[in-house]
This record gives structure tokens, C-alpha cells and sequence, in this order.
């Protein structure tokens, strides 16, 4: 069979437009467009519908199902004409709770760029950027810290944005606002960008980078460059106009090193660079900080991004130096081949945030560069709850149609965000808290009850009492619950069999009381009022008895054993074994001399009894006595005595000798008259150290300490430093005392495995998770007494949260001004060049990194150079100077010139902690 087709030219131009339509729909389907996996989101945007971004195209989603909470606002019509694209128009902002999340689907494991915007535009008419107060508040990634945004003195129109390159933990991640209480915070838009696994191989699961600054560099005609140029639409900024200077560029393409593709720069970007004039040795790239940005506490990642545009086969060659410190040397760029210089993910201390390429000698041109980026790290160390546990809450607020102001984010963490009505386990410190109790007692709950509860399987307490829930119990397979309180609801029967069993076995307490059900069933969980009063006071009646019995006891045996130990003669359980030391050794008749028969205590502590006593020759002493503990049990005592004969220095308690007794292990040691650095800190106002005498304090400690790391062989771990055990003697010089925890080891150990001491808040976190104890365990917890000296705050603070003082720090820096955290009984009489030097310091010791904690020997050193900066009184330093290395100096000596004057369409934005532009400086040569 023949069958012909005729065409008409309309029928013809019909086939040809579907066969163009199929062709478009394979491509689509077998090819996946540069913004696959793109999620764009206009904050507070108020119709409902999704758009397309003038600009970029790229498609933007209203917020409405990315959030819960939140007000939908708009930025002031004044301010409407500066909007540089639609996001800047319209915000959520958060005047309720103290954190509120966003969540945004992702997939676990995978790595994604991060973008927040923020652009007031006195959306509240109340001029907060510049009515001169702090407008300030955070954002978490997941359930850490990552920056604080910081808009006060900006202009209304501004917009800020914040970068952070992260991996997802699950299959969503959440961003949250914090309310630090100095004004509401708010957000314009938010972006998650895919990248490639390969890209940015420094960052993991446990640290997340943060966009300080990127920039191209060159005659750039757009201030931003970004999607569809880099298809990952990372922002890359131009570069203020600077002079002199010298702009290349080629048309050439330019391609990737083949190995050295992990950043994938358009070869747009690198076709352009910069650099100096002819008589210029070099430059210096300096991006500027925000001025509320302490640039001093932050890690930085510089990646540099080179390629040769210029002529052929040029004698180009430099090297690059952080802050002084050599990083690359003799580096040539390859020709039309793009070379990313960085340090294999190396964090680098440099409070200017300044680099200097150098040209060698033997280089005939100068340097030159085509695109800079620097990151800050972000610690990603809090634990999330268990993955289980959030699914059952999530399911459990759904069911319930739950919309408590905090119960947004991770239910337990961090700690002081935790969801109102949970209580959250944290003892396993390196494994996710779980859920251990649920209280939604007269929360307004109705219906039938969630069976999510019971899947839970670290539950042990339950409170739905006092709530409007309704139908059967459900058949629960408890797995850990120990108390269901379900009273005064309106649930009917039957109970289950398998929670009957339970209440039995006296395995689970049930409360039913003022339930319809109880009408049908009569039993201890439906008892009514009389029972209940009978059953309470039986069980305060009965303890009480007892204790009164007992005490009774107690007081007869103590009179009975006094008459007996008045008479008893101690002498005859003395050793007679010498330890064969230097010290001296006491019998207890002579500590009863000494210590007028134990009548002066001044002082107790984990080792025992602190008594005064003075010696023959009429020198006051300390007498630290452990009773009744024979030798045997005390197996620390011996060598202890041993290793303290040995150990002489002037920052460290002198031990005048022992008494070796069955009955009695003592410690005799010199009597300071000034007590303790505790008792001066927080004692009362009697007597209040100045700046000049707590620097000297803590220069002492840290001597002390020095003394037993490097000067002891083997090495000393003290493993209690804390202000307690900073004695003070009558000319105010810190003593290191209380030996009884510490332990010794040799360089072939590089770590003790033991038990820790410790004090609550002065523990090295990093011990939790490797039960290591090392010298830097000492100075985790140096670093927390420096905090003390600087603040006049215990570790742990408890009103009117509970914070570590390390973090009680790190939020009043974040809040506002450094000066905040100064003990108030100084009186602002300190100098505040050294303030911060030692709040950076006192912020060094207390990484949770051991590594990245500096030595004793360190510590020291840096205390040392403070001390004549302050005993000169010379306060003309403010807190934001910082020293230059010898190299910066000199370049800025020989070429003065200052960058001002920034265009209006530059100075509408603000990117990650800059608040400015970069800094090239072209060096004059020699």
C-alpha cells in the first residue's frame, strides 16, 4: 500500500515548528541547563507567584514555604528608585523569637554556595542605620555560628551580602537569623548554588569557608559579574579605580591548568588583570574590612588566581607574602593557562588581611594578577539532634499544627536555642544529642495522639497532660518511655495490653487521671485526689523518718568515736620509710604543733583541708591534709612528693615538706597571704586589681606553667589551671599551685591517656572527644583565666542564660563594642592597644583545635611585650591599631597614597566583611 502525503505550505511550517518544539524538549531532558539545581528566594515577597530576574533570568520563588513566622515588609518608597534588581524591594523581618530558620532542600553530602542579602531601606521608617545605636544580628549556618551582620552607619539603600561555601549535612539545610537584641533582624533574599564535588577541595563537613572578598581585577565596566558569566554565579566585584596602575587584557581564551581546576574561573574573568607602573617593585592587595569587623580573630584562606596576557615569552616573576610570611616564591603565571595559587587549605593568621606580591630580581616585568578570593573560617562543630529525632518532632509539629515562636532550626542544637518543652542529652559529646523528654502540657493540643512519640527511641518522659486530646490510646510498642502523663484530656479506653504490661512490671508511670476513661477502669494511673494526697505523704513521711533516724545515729557514733580519737595516739601508723628526698619529712605530732591542733582553716579543696601553721623559725605555711586515707589507697601521693621535690621556680608554690602517715598524707607548702586570683577577681570591692597588676599575674601563671612543659623532664600536664589555684603572695606575684591532679610524661609520649581532672569550664573540649590530655589542655584552660582577669566573670555564667565564657565573649564583641566585656572595676583605666592584644590571646588559647593553640613558651612571650607598652601609660593606642611587619612599613613609606572616593553605584553594595573596595597598592621600586 501507497499512501502520499500533500502538504500545504501552512501544513508544512505546522511540521516544521513541532519537529523544533521535540527537538528543544530532548535537549531540555538530555541536557541539564547551567542553573540546574538552583534555588533563588525573594524574601517577603508578596504575590504568590514566581518571577524571572530582569538581570539574570534566573527564577525567583517567594519565601512563603521556605520559612514559618516572620512579617512580610517593603523597603521605603524613597528608596525604591536605587534598587539595583527586584530582590532589594522586598524583606521578611523577625521581630519574634531569638532565632528563625529557613530551610532549603538539598542533597546530602553534596557542596553548595551560599548567599544571603540584607538591604534595609528603613523599611520601618525608623532610620536604624543611622540613628546612631547598634544594629546588629547573626546568622547560623545549620546549628553553627557563621557571621554576624553588622548594618549600623550603613546608608538605607545598601545591600550586604554574606558568602558561605558549605556541605549539606542532610537533605535540607537551614539558615537562621539570631536576635542579638540590638535590632530586628531581617533578610532580602537568599540563593544556594550547586557546585562541582571537585571545587573548593579545602572545605568539609566539619569546616565551612565565608566569603571575605572576591574580586576580578583590570578595566572592568561592570561592578558585578556574575550568572550567566560564571555559571556557578559566584559575585565577583571590580576593583576601585587605582592610580598609578597598569590594566591588561587579551581577547585570547584563557583555559584551566590541567590538574589545577578547582575554582573553574570563566576565562572572561582572566582575561582582564592588573598590574603596577614600570618604576613600581610590586603591590599590595589589601581588601578593606567593615569598621564593626575585628579582622584580628579571623582564620583567613587567600586563593589567588593568575594568568599571563601579555606578549610573548615575558620574564614575569614574584613572590607572595601573607603579613610578612613568605607563601610562594619565584612564581611565574603560565601563559593564557589560568595558575590558582593556595596553600592547600592553610588558615592564616593575618590581622591586616593584607598580601604583597614582590617582583624578583631577576624579573623584568612586574607583578600582575587577575582574580583574588579570601574566606574566613567557619567552625562546623555543634552537633545536629539525631536525624530520627527530628524527622518524629517534625512529624509531631505537622500533626499538631504547632507554630511556637522557637521551635524553629534543630530542636537541641546549639544548646542555648533548644526548642521550648524538649530536654535534650548531651552527655556523649561526640555523638548527636537525642531527646529525652517532650513536656506539651496545656499547649492546646487536639485531636488523636501521635504515634511519632513512641518511635522515638531515647524518650523517657512524656507531658500531653492538660490538653484537649481526644479517641483511644493507641497499641504503643514502648521502646524507652518511662512516664506518659496523659492526664486531663479526653481520651477513652481501652489501655493497650502492651502498656498495661509495662505499668505492672513497674517499668512505666502512667497518668490518666481526668480522662472519660477513667470512668471505666479504676488503678493507680486514674487514682483520684485522696489517694494521691495519701500516697504523697507516705512518700515524704517515711524518708523523713529514716533521716531523722540516721542523723541520730550519726551524732551518737561521733561522740562516741571523739572520746575514742582524743586519746588515740596517730604516731603509731607513722611510716618509717623515707621517701628518700630532699624535702622534709613531718611526723603528725609536728603537724599538730605546727597548725595549733588543726584550728585555722583556710581553705578547702578536692585534695582535702587547708590549714594555716607556722614552723619553728616563725615562716607561715600552708598544711594541705587528706585524713583518713591510708598510703594504699592514695596511689598519686608518693610520686607525687616526688615530682614536687624536684620542681623550683618562682611562679610555683615552694614545698617545704610531707607528712607520710596511715592516717594523715600532707602537703606543707608556703602560706600566701594574698590568697587566691579568684578571691581578688570576685571577692567584693575591698580591694580591686588595676590592668598593670592583672597583666603581671598572668605573666606569672604563665611562667609557672612554662616552667613545667619545657623546663620539667619529664614534661608536667598540670591539669587544673584555674584561678583558685593562682595564689597570690604579699607583693601580688601569681604563684602555681596544687599539684595533686598533675601528671608527668616523656617525649616519647605524645599524649596522656587518663582520666581528666579538671574544673567545669576550664576543660579542654577537644579532651571529650579524644580523652587525650596534652600541654595544650593547660593551655585551653590558661586561656579561660586570661578571659577572667579580662572580664571579672567565672567560666561558666548562668544568668540570664547559661554561657561559657569563651562564647559570652565572642556574642558582647558580636553585639557591640570590645569594651564591653571589661570588668567594670577598672574603671576604663586600662590600655586598649593591650586589651585586645590579650583578648586575642586569651581567644588563641581557647580554640578548640589543640593545634591551633599557641605554646606556653608562646604565651609568655607575647605577655612579655604587653607588659612595657602598659607600665609606660602610654594610651594613645586605640583597639584597632595594628602592627605592620617590617616589609609593610617600608612599602607604605616609600608610596603614600590613599584610596578614597567611591562611586555611588559602588558604594550601593557591601559584600561578605568588607566595606569598601580592594586595596592594590602599586610599590615604588628600589
Amino acid at each position: 500500500m501507497v499512501i502520499n502525503f500533500i502538504c500545504w505550505p501552512s501544513t508544512k511550517l505546522a511540521w516544521i515548528l513541532a519537529l523544533l518544539l521535540n527537538l528543544v524538549m530532548m535537549i531540555q531532558v538530555h541536557g541539564q541547563p547551567p542553573s540546574s539545581g538552583f534555588i533563588s528566594i525573594d524574601c517577603g515577597l508578596r504575590n504568590s507567584s514566581s518571577y524571572n530576574d530582569s538581570t539574570t533570568g534566573l527564577r525567583f520563588d517567594p519565601d512563603g514555604r521556605f520559612v514559618e513566622g516572620g512579617m512580610r515588609k517593603q523597603m521605603s518608597q524613597e528608596f525604591m528608585a536605587n534598587a539595583t534588581n527586584e530582590q532589594q524591594t522586598t524583606l521578611r523581618s523577625f521581630p519574634d523569637g531569638s532565632r528563625n530558620c529557613y530551610t532549603l532542600p538539598s542533597t546530602i553530602g553534596k557542596k553548595y554556595l551560599l548567599r544571603a542579602t540584607f538591604t534595609y531601606g528603613n523599611y520601618d521608617g525608623l532610620n536604624k542605620t543611622r540613628d546612631g545605636s547598634l544594629f546588629l544580628f547573626g546568622l547560623h549556618i545549620g546549628v553553627n555560628f557563621w557571621e554576624a551582620v553588622n548594618l549600623t552607619n550603613t546608608k538605607p539603600s545598601t545591600m550586604v551580602w554574606k558568602e558561605v561555601l558549605t556541605i549539606a549535612p542532610s537533605n535540607f539545610v537551614s539558615i537562621c537569623l539570631v536576635n542579638f537584641n540590638s535590632g530586628i533582624p531581617f533578610i532580602s533574599s537568599l540563593e544556594l548554588r550547586p557546585l562541582e564535588d571537585m571545587m573548593y577541595p579545602f572545605f568539609n563537613t566539619s569546616v565551612s569557608i565565608s566569603l571575605h572578598s572576591r574580586y576580578r581585577l583590570g578595566n572592568i565596566a561592570d561592578y558585578i559579574t556574575r550568572y550567566p558569566t560564571d555559571i556557578y554565579d559566584r559575585f565577583w566585584r571590580r576593583q576601585p579605580p587605582l592610580n598609578p596602575r597598569r590594566n591588561l587584557n587579551t581577547s585570547n581564551k584563557v583555559e584551566s591548568l590541567p590538574g589545577n581546576n578547582f575554582f573553574h574561573i570563566p576565562s572572561v574573568i582572566m582575561q582582564n588583570a592588573l598590574t603596577s607602573s614600570m618604576n613600581s617593585s610590586g603591590m599590595i592587595i589589601s581588601p578593606i574590612p567593615s569598621p564593626n569587623l575585628d579582622t584580628k580573630s579571623l582564620q583567613l584562606l587567600p586563593i589567588f588566581h593568575f594568568a599571563e596576557i601579555n606578549g610573548s615569552n615575558p620574564n614575569r616573576r614574584f613572590d607572595i607574602y601573607s603579613d610578612g610570611e613568605l607563601l610562594f616564591s619565584d612564581f611565574s603565571p603560565s601563559r593564557f593557562q589560568v595558575d590558582s595559587m593556595h596553600q592547600n587549605g592553610r588558615f592564616l593568621r593575618n590581622p591586616n588581611a593584607s598580601f604583597i606580591l614582590k617582583k624578583t630580581a631577576n624579573s623584568t616585568l612586574q607583578p600582575l594578577i587577575n582574580a583574588f578570593e579570601l574566606y574566613s573560617l567557619v567552625r562546623m562543630d555543634n552537633l545536629t539532634t539525631d536525624s530520627e529525632d527530628v524527622h518524629y518532632m517534625k512529624e509531631v509539629k505537622k500533626h499538631y499544627n504547632l507554630t511556637r515562636i522557637n521551635w524553629n532550626g534543630d530542636p537541641c542544637s546549639p544548646r542555648e536555642y533548644s526548642w521550648e518543652g524538649l530536654t535534650c542529652d548531651y552527655s556523649k559529646s561526640n555523638q548527636n544529642p537525642r531527646i529525652v523528654s517532650v513536656n506539651l502540657s496545656a499547649t492546646g493540643l487536639k485531636g488523636r495522639l501521635a504515634i511519632s512519640f513512641m518511635n522515638m527511641v531515647s524518650l523517657e518522659n512524656l507531658d500531653l497532660s492538660h490538653n484537649n486530646l481526644t479517641g483511644a490510646i493507641p497499641d504503643y510498642q514502648l521502646k524507652s518511655l518511662k512516664i506518659i502523663n496523659l492526664s486531663n484530656n479526653q481520651l477513652v479506653g481501652p489501655i493497650p495490653d502492651s502498656i498495661l504490661r509495662r505499668f505492672r512490671a513497674g517499668l512505666l508511670d502512667l497518668r490518666l487521671e481526668g480522662n472519660p476513661i477513667c470512668s471505666k477502669v479504676k488503678d493507680m494511673y486514674c487514682s483520684n485526689k485522696k489517694n494521691t494526697i495519701q500516697t504523697m505523704l507516705i512518700a515524704v513521711t517515711v524518708p523523713v523518718v529514716l533521716v531523722s533516724l540516721l542523723v541520730l545515729m550519726c551524732i551518737t557514733w561521733k561522740l562516741c568515736w571523739k572520746g575514742k580519737s582524743d586519746h588515740e595516739d596517730y604516731a603509731i601508723y607513722e611510716e618509717e620509710a623515707s621517701l628518700h628526698i630532699d624535702t622534709k619529712q613531718f611526723t603528725y605530732v609536728e603537724l599538730k604543733l605546727i597548725t595549733n591542733d588543726f584550728q585555722s582553716i583556710i581553705g578547702k579543696g578536692g585534695f582535702g583541708i587547708v590549714y594555716h601553721g607556722t614552723l619553728e623559725n616563725g615562716d607561715e605555711v600552708a598544711v594541705k591534709v587528706l585524713m583518713e586515707t591510708s598510703i594504699t589507697e592514695s596511689t598519686d601521693f608518693l610520686p607525687e612528693v616526688q615530682t614536687l621535690s624536684k620542681v623550683h621556680h618562682k611562679n610555683l608554690v615552694t614545698l617545704k615538706g610531707y607528712c607520710q602517715n596511715k592516717k594523715c598524707l600532707a602537703l606543707i607548702y608556703d602560706f600566701m597571704s594574698r590568697g587566691n586570683l579568684q578571691q581578688l577577681i570576685r571577692g567584693g570591692d575591698d580591694y580591686s586589681l588595676n590592668w598593670e597588676q592583672r597583666l603581671h599575674i598572668a605573666l606569672d601563671a604563665a611562667q609557672g606553667l612554662e616552667y613545667l612543659h619545657e623546663s620539667c623532664t619529664p614534661s608536667i600536664v598540670h591539669r587544673d589551671v584555674k584561678t583558685p589555684n593562682i595564689l597570690l603572695d604579699k607583693n601580688l606575684v601569681g604563684i602555681i599551685s596544687d599539684f595533686g591532679l598533675s601528671r608527668a610524661f616523656n617525649d616519647a609520649h605524645t599524649h596522656i591517656s587518663t582520666v581528666a581532672a579538671g574544673t567545669l569550664g576550664y576543660l579542654d573540649p577537644e579532651y571529650h572527644a579524644t580523652f587525650q590530655l596534652t600541654v595544650k589542655t593547660d593551655v585551653y584552660s590558661f586561656g579561660i583565666v586570661l578571659l577572667e582577669i579580662i572580664t571579672g566573670q567565672p567560666p561558666v555564667l548562668m544568668e540570664p542564660q547559661t554561657f561559657h565564657l569563651p562564647n559570652w565573649v565572642r556574642h558582647k564583641i558580636a553585639m557591640g563594642n570590645i569594651h564591653d566585656i571589661v570588668d567594670k572595676r577598672l574603671l576604663d583605666q586600662y590600655d586598649a592597644g593591650s586589651l585586645q592584644s590579650v583578648v586575642d590571646l586569651a581567644m588563641n588559647c581557647v580554640e578548640n583545635a589543640a593545634i591551633d593553640r599557641p605554646t606556653m613558651t608562646e604565651v609568655v612571650s607575647r605577655l612579655k611585650e604587653l607588659l612595657p607598652v602598659v607600665s609606660s601609660e602610654k594610651l594613645s593606642i586605640s583597639a584597632s591599631t595594628s602592627s605592620m611587619n617590617p616589609m609593610d612599613a617600608e612599602i607604605r613609606r616609600q608610596f603614600q597614597l590613599t584610596i578614597s572616593g567611591i562611586s555611588n553605584e559602588e558604594n550601593s553594595f557591601r559584600s561578605g566583611y568588607t566595606g569598601g573596595m580592594s586595596e592594590l597598592i602599586p610599590l615604588s621600586g628600589r
